[in-house]
């Protein structure tokens, strides 16, 4: 499945990173680097699934994926906190926030699309269906 992602990172070296991976891989990204301008792009283009760096500027992720989680157009899109931050406890603050999943950066380039695949719904499933 060709997937719209999202991805919210500041490090001009991840995105590029990130992007190459995901593109390699037929998906289709959007960048963003900072909170707000990654809000206003969600809302905008509607992902499939966004990638959301917890150590932002101006607005950390946390911030971000509690914002986003307010957004009725945006309910069903899976956000994977993709950071940093390993130490005990992150995953679950992340999860709290609204993320429905957690990779620790370093990313493996060689894995990392398999990582978030298992992420991806098709827009036309119904929740509870195969």
């Amino acid at each position: 499945m060709k997937a719209t992602i999202l991805l919210i990172e500041d490090n001009e070296q991840n995105r590029y990173l990130t992007t190459f991976l995901l593109e390699q891989h037929g998906h289709a990204v959007i960048a963003a680097p900072d909170g707000p301008q990654g809000i206003e792009l969600a809302q905008r283009h509607s992902p499939h699934l966004i990638l959301l760096d917890i150590q932002l500027p101006t607005m950390d992720g946390y911030s971000v994926a509690r914002r986003l989680r307010t957004l009725a157009s945006l309910q069903g899109v899976p956000i994977i906190a993709v950071t940093s931050y390993a130490m005990v406890g992150d995953r679950e603050a992340a999860l709290a926030a609204g993320c429905n999943g957690y990779l620790e950066k370093p990313i493996n380039p060689d894995t990392f699309v398999t990582d978030i695949i298992s992420f991806l719904i098709p827009r036309t499933a119904t929740p509870g269906t195969p």
